[in-house]
């Protein structure tokens, strides 16, 4: 049975600005997203702490074409990261 609803918009989906996000059915990247994983584990899910780990899995994908290849600048990484601040 199909509903008639009157007046709303029809829905029509757009594709993702950077594209499709194919899956690693090969196994490629496995090992680093595991790492990625298990760091977000041990971190109570802070991404901020895991950001080496999940740099190194963006690379892994681009490496294999599992995505485009993308200036990490663009991605949300900065080379001011490389040096964590000094904590007293």
């Amino acid at each position: 049975m199909t509903s008639m609803t009157f007046g709303q918009k029809k829905f029509i989906p757009t594709a993702p600005d950077k594209g499709s996000f194919p899956l690693d059915h090969g196994g490629q990247c496995r090992k680093l997203m595991l790492f990625y994983m298990r760091c977000l584990r041990e971190n109570a899910d802070d991404n901020s702490a895991c950001r080496e780990e999940s740099k190194a899995y963006l690379q892994c994908r681009m490496d294999n074409d599992l995505m485009a290849k993308e200036d990490f600048a663009k991605l949300g990484y900065s080379e001011s990261e490389k040096r964590k601040p000094e904590q007293s």
